[in-house]
């Protein structure tokens, strides 16, 4: 049994209460909050230190559920310290409600997991910054919407008025204030005494402290109260505060309540229920479909940027024009294509190219990535996904400095991406299989697992005192005006308050987005979670629904919420997400359609592709011919400038007839055969090079039609020869110049030889994909944790263990190095090693970093003592001049 049960050894401190602690429960805590071992504390007492720290704890608090945070504020205003009684009382109330019974020790047992709460159950404390932070206070109120207590509210009034509030209120008179105001607090927590006072009031008083009971528990008076607000103020049930504004205390209210600290507790999360029901064949299918579409997009993205893609804008990222653009060539939305774009980038497979001229363009990455199997493929994709912290559906959108947020650029990265990504995932895994979840309830049960931040501090909630004063007429100078939280600035701290309308906002718009992202990704199928996507966040098969339909439900069909859930899957940790989607990968590629290795020819110079292709062909069939559009079968249509690109390419006439012949299934159209030999018979004819430029041809009668057409005037040629012109321009724009014309010319070397070009030959340099911003500190491992532990620890024996002074030496105070001379250092080792005694000895390191030891001297010589070291657990040699000083440890 722990101390923090045994009231016999009930802990004085945080530190105490963990040093109370096995190593489970202490890798339990730094597991759940990381930030504590970073860097890793010397001793418990710092580690309690640490914990007690405002970032840590507001860090902590944000992690809590939603019935946690609830039983945290109720503590917040409990007295300090609580018993376990009373925190039920606040909770349940004076009714009882057995859920909340049953639910507190779990959410107890949480909080003191977390280092939040400490002490027995008689004698339960929060962590002092914790109350600061969830106590309510006119700066700061409470989601409870409870007010200052009549202690703290009284502190401001004059004695001779408080004793009238004791005659008015049928109290006896008391000689101080102190004892005035607990004799007061002792009426209003009496229930009887309570309720007769309450009997007496009018009507319209009542109606009063009905309006302020559930907060805010301010309001302002004028300097002639009407007689209702008279009748409170005179029985203290109002106080002031401040000139011109009272407060309900918190005793009167919480005896209103019925003693319940919260208007609705939640003790259960909510359930996820199930919108419709689909055959599990048919989500598969549909969401392998949704896969296949997945790559064949970013293939398509990266092969429209192979010859470099859009300019990199000076502050980084996409152009509106260009995502425009992008969009128009995948025909989707803009967001859409953001997504595709940002995909991509986040898998690697597309980056800047790094010249002065900065572009976008495929990494080598890309080469090795289209060539693996279709499974492997999209587990690369999905598994960047998910890890990504980058956020498109921010693109467009302004940052806090009023600038649009582009595609690529940066300000996209949001941490919270991938925690909420996976949590929509395993709720999704949680429901039966084939059913897709009602998007309401997903979010219901996202913001119970993890409150908005209004619900956790009270800062910029909606007031419902507010809300039901609105439409009340006014009083003139008799009445009660609302007002939203009192004196002085109301509202929470906002600790790392984000843009776009919170952080709460952000999750979840975050929840929203994963839902339509999962669906183009393939990773669900008409809303319901696939095989391939519980694979791929390790969750175990679903059970299946008690309906046995085999048609898909209606939008409208909505399941019974109270199905039986499956626990929600933990996350994965990087090496188990990559085996994860790798069995993903494998469960998908029997669902993907297979390639084909033909086509079908039409006399309309199209052909027709009735579904995948295999790469060779496909990409062939891209060269020598445009896409016309695009569905279950593509359609491709044959033109002379694509004839000419894939003779562009190298191909020859015969090679382009032999390719059709092989891969048709109908016979090579007569037009088709026509249209290839008649460019083929054109190309070439003229061959450019560089002299600036130049054009040759055997043909002397084809230059002087060049030469006499207007629209040759801008590339500056001249006749060199009856065969050779000379031209200003580069090479490059006098191929387009007289491609323009009608001319199929070919570019040569300086050899003469005819040059290949090759549309997907630009590739940036070797490039990684992005890293992830983390959500503070990564979460330890086991190995880290065991050594972590074993060092506090260590450095807590040194601290705590009980010592003799030697004789002579100055006294340390608790957690100072001991300080002797270095004659006494060296005795006193020496004497160790002949007694085989213990000895407390304060170190610095060759960093300058001091600690202190707890060692059992072996040796001492050439100016080192060799020592089995108790805090390291192990033997150890240190140099004796930087040891600061020994003390004998006590018997």
């Amino acid at each position: 049994m722990s101390t923090e049960e045994n009231p016999a050894a009930a802990p004085r401190s945080l530190a105490e209460a963990l040093r109370g602690r096995d190593d489970v429960s202490l890798a339990a805590l730094l597991r759940s909050r990381p930030d504590l071992i970073t860097p890793v504390p010397t001793d418990l007492t710092q580690l309690a230190t640490r914990a007690g720290t405002r970032a840590s704890v507001v860090r902590a608090l944000e992690r809590l559920d939603r019935f946690t945070l609830q039983t945290a504020q109720a503590l917040a205003i409990a007295s300090d310290p609580a018993t376990y009684d009373e925190l039920l009382g606040l909770m349940a109330g004076d009714d009882g409600d057995p859920a909340v019974s049953a639910a507190l020790p779990h959410a107890l047992g949480t909080l003191r997991a977390q280092a939040l709460v400490w002490g027995g159950d008689d004698r339960l404390r929060l962590v002092r910054t914790a109350r600061e932070l969830l106590a309510p206070s006119p700066q700061h109120p409470s989601p409870t919407g409870l007010g200052p207590t009549v202690r703290e509210a009284g502190a401001g009034i004059s004695p001779g008025r408080i004793q009238e509030i004791l005659a008015t209120a049928g109290l006896p008179s008391t000689h101080d204030s102190v004892s005035a105001l607990n004799a007061l607090a002792g009426l209003f927590d009496d229930p009887e005494q309570m309720s007769a006072l309450l009997d007496q009031a009018p009507s319209e008083s009542v109606e009063v402290l009905e309006r302020l009971v559930w907060g805010p528990p301010y309001g302002q008076v004028t300097a002639d109260p009407a007689p209702r607000l008279r009748w409170l103020l005179d029985r203290g049930l109002l106080l002031p505060t401040a000139p011109g504004t009272v407060v309900l205390p918190r005793e009167v209210a919480l005896r209103l309540r019925a003693g319940r600290a919260h208007r609705t507790t939640e003790p259960v999360p909510p359930p996820v229920a199930a919108a419709a029901a689909h055959r599990p064949q048919l989500v598969d299918a549909t969401a392998a479909g949704q896969a296949y579409t997945a790559l064949a997009t970013v293939e398509e993205l990266l092969k429209d940027w192979h010859e470099g893609g859009p300019a990199v804008l000076r502050a980084g990222g996409l152009s509106v024009r260009d995502l425009k653009r992008t969009a128009v060539a995948l025909d989707v939305p803009e967001p859409v294509a953001a997504f595709w774009v940002e995909l991509a980038y986040a898998a690697g497979l597309l980056a800047s190219d790094g010249e002065a001229d900065e572009r976008y363009a495929a990494t080598p990455a890309y080469d090795e990535w289209r060539e693996r199997p279709a499974g492997e493929r999209w587990a690369r994709l999905v598994t960047a996904w998910l890890a990504a912290t980058r956020t498109p559906g921010l693109v467009g959108e302004r940052d806090a400095k009023d600038r649009t947020l582009s595609a690529l650029g940066p300000g996209l990265d949001r941490s919270a991406a991938p925690e909420v990504r996976h949590r929509v995932l395993a709720l999704l895994a949680g429901l039966p299989e084939g059913a897709a979840p009602d998007a309401g309830s997903l979010l219901a049960r996202l913001r119970w697992e993890q409150p908005p931040r209004a619900d956790r501090t009270g800062g910029g909630a909606p007031s419902p005192y507010a809300r039901r004063t609105s439409a009340q007429p006014a009083e003139g100078t008799r009445g009660v005006a609302a007002r939203a939280g009192g004196p002085g600035a109301p509202g929470y701290p906002a600790d790392g308050a984000s843009g776009e309308g919170g952080e709460d906002d952000l999750r979840s718009r975050l929840a929203r987005w994963t839902l339509a992202e999962a669906e183009m990704l393939g990773v669900t199928g008409r809303g319901a979670l696939s095989s391939h996507g519980r694979a791929l966040i390790g969750a175990p098969p679903a059970p299946r629904h008690a309906d046995t339909r085999t048609e898909p439900a209606g939008p409208g069909d909505k399941l019974p919420v109270h199905h039986r859930q499956t626990p929600v899957p933990p996350a994965l940790s990087p090496a188990e997400q990559a085996t994860a989607a790798a069995a993903a990968g494998r469960l998908l590629d029997p669902l993907l359609p297979e390639p084909l290795d033909h086509v079908l020819l039409q006399a309309d110079l199209t052909a027709v592709a009735p579904g995948p292709l295999e790469r060779p062909l496909a990409d062939m069939l891209g060269v020598l011919a445009d896409v016309e559009s695009k569905g279950g079968a593509t359609v491709y249509r044959f033109t002379p400038a694509s004839v000419r690109r894939a003779l562009d390419a190298g191909q020859s006439a015969a090679d382009l007839h032999a390719f059709l012949t092989a891969h048709s299934r109908t016979p090579v159209p007569q037009p088709l055969a026509y249209l290839i030999d008649d460019v083929a018979r054109r190309h070439g004819h003229l061959r450019v090079g560089a002299a600036s430029s130049y054009v040759r041809c055997d043909d002397d009668a084809v230059l002087n039609e060049i030469l006499a057409d207007k629209r040759a005037a801008g590339l500056g040629l001249r006749r060199l020869a009856p065969t050779v012109l000379a031209a200003r321009t580069d090479p490059a724009a006098l191929l387009e110049g007289l491609r323009a014309m009608g001319f199929a010319p070919a570019a040569e070397s300086a050899e003469g030889d005819v040059l290949i070009t090759r549309a997907d030959a630009y590739r940036t340099p070797p490039r990684t994909p992005p890293e992830p911003v983390p959500d503070g500190p990564p979460v330890p491992d086991d190995t880290l944790l065991a050594a972590a532990i074993r060092a506090v620890r260590a450095g807590d024996l040194a601290s705590t263990a009980p010592r003799r002074p030697v004789a002579g030496a100055a006294d340390t105070a608790p957690g100072e190095l001991p300080r002797t001379t270095a004659a006494e250092t060296l005795a006193g080792l020496q004497a160790a090693v002949l007694t085989n005694d213990t000895l407390w000895i304060g170190y610095v390191n060759a960093e300058g970093g001091a600690s202190q030891r707890v060692i059992a001297p072996i040796r001492v010589e050439g100016g080192f003592v060799t020592a089995y070291d108790h805090t390291a657990d192990e033997v150890r040699t240190y140099p004796l001049h930087r040891i600061t000083g020994v003390a004998e440890l006590a018997e």
